[in-house]
């Protein structure tokens, strides 16, 4: 069995609208209300894949839900043309797109079953994403099917908050060797909700079939969840062997590190300090809300938003990185700036599955020529434009509807299966 990283990311849906629902993510609330543009979006995120595939990189992605949520609006006694505003658009919500908040993966090499683990994400803590699981557990099913190989659960009960890989690192000496897991969640936000909880962190770990002697778990900032970091992945990437943070990352940053070098005293930490990039441009930038990969020529590339390269201070710093000796050998910026202006950069867009792609539907992996097809969906059916006010409108419904039924045809989907 032949492991690697597949990078799978939402397909950007035709429902992509800017509503504001999601406190704390400052992007999201400042452009609320604003006209979005699901077809730029969503052509955006198939140019990122295609990025991925000249880097070499096995690429794989993930379909838009259902939307309008029928089943969720009449379990609250409502329909999409009844419902007040809110609901509509949660309703309508496409921020499933966000793979990286789909579930929780545990590699082959960290199980006891020597299986890959998926734990869906219950993403309790908002209510537009409340209803995404029994979708989302419903694909991962269909994609990672083979049970001698893979086990995905259903999502740890509601009680407490889980949001999946965004709070969620993986260290190994390389992809397929036994990896070090940090679960990160947080306790206080400041104004904005601390998203992940630590027993859903640890559940999450037990469902997984994790060793036990090769897990962390360890506390976001409040500064940085009060700054606009709702999620780990806007102040922290990690790859192989290396972390990549910000000074404030964690709440106690040097336990933390000593905790990581302890248990793998190969580790390559680097860390941003704060008298150079602010958390409020790390935010502002997402320069950690990258994809931190490897190369397969050797080295590392941060695949990153084209906010950061517009960023001085973030660039400046980047720059002064890759010149010298550090281990990010290759800056690659990406133009995502329509799930930007909704709060997801790049590795928002993306959930890792370390696996041996055999094993996967071949349906859910890329290549050029997939891409090129979906891109004709996207292209002639997707929305140009929505505008908050349409939210519900019976033209609209049909459209998005329609769009999203197209694009699983395209790619060899059943209706009766997703």
């Amino acid at each position: 069995m032949t492991l690697v990283e597949v990078n799978f990311d939402g397909i950007i849906g035709p429902s992509h609208n800017y509503a504001g629902l999601s406190p704390g993510n400052l992007a999201a609330t400042a452009n609320a209300g604003k006209a979005s543009f699901p077809r730029e979006a969503a052509l955006q995120g198939i140019e990122k894949m295609r990025a991925n595939l000249r880097l070499g990189l096995v690429q794989g992605f993930f379909f838009p839900l259902e939307r309008p949520h029928a089943a969720w609006l009449d379990a609250l006694g409502t329909d999409i043309e009844r419902a007040e505003p809110h609901l509509k658009a949660a309703a309508m919500s496409a921020s499933a797109m966000w793979a990286a908040n789909a579930a929780t993966v545990s590699p082959a090499p960290d199980t006891k079953d020597g299986r890959c683990h998926l734990a869906v994400a219950n993403l309790v803590t908002m209510p537009h994403r409340s209803h995404e699981w029994p979708g989302t557990y419903a694909q991962l099913q269909l994609a990672f099917a083979d049970p001698a190989y893979f086990a995905v659960h259903p999502p740890v009960p509601p009680c407490w908050g889980d949001e999946g890989a965004a709070n969620f690192m993986r260290l190994a000496q390389a992809h397929r060797e036994p990896g070090l897991e940090i679960f990160v969640y947080g306790k206080s936000g400041g104004p904005f909700p601390a998203r992940q909880h630590e027993q859903a962190s640890r559940a999450v770990a037990r469902l997984n079939r994790a060793d036990p002697e090769r897990l962390l778990f360890v506390q976001q900032s409040e500064q940085a969840i009060a700054a606009g970091a709702f999620h780990n992945d806007v102040v922290a990437v990690a790859n192989e062997c290396v972390l990549f943070a910000h000074e404030q990352a964690f709440a106690d940053p040097e336990g933390t590190y000593g905790a990581i070098r302890e248990r793998m005293p190969e580790a390559q930490i680097v860390v941003v300090p704060q008298d150079r990039v602010s958390l409020e441009d790390a935010i502002q930038s997402y320069l950690f809300n990258a994809q931190l990969v490897s190369l397969p020529e050797g080295g590392m590339a941060l695949v990153l938003p084209t906010e950061a390269r517009d960023n001085p201070r973030v660039w400046s710093w980047l720059e002064e990185h890759v010149a010298g000796n550090g281990p990010i050998r290759q800056l690659v910026p990406v133009d995502v700036r329509q799930s930007m202006a909704n709060g997801g950069g790049p590795a928002c867009l993306r959930l890792r599955v370390v696996c041996d792609p055999t094993r996967v539907d071949s349906r859910f992996l890329a290549d050029e020529a997939r891409l090129d097809r979906i891109g004709d969906v996207i292209a002639t059916r997707w929305p140009e434009s929505i505008a908050p006010d349409q939210l519900g409108d019976a033209a609209l419904t049909a459209t998005v509807v329609k769009a999203r039924r197209e694009l699983l045809h395209a790619c060899g989907i059943g209706a009766d299966e997703l």
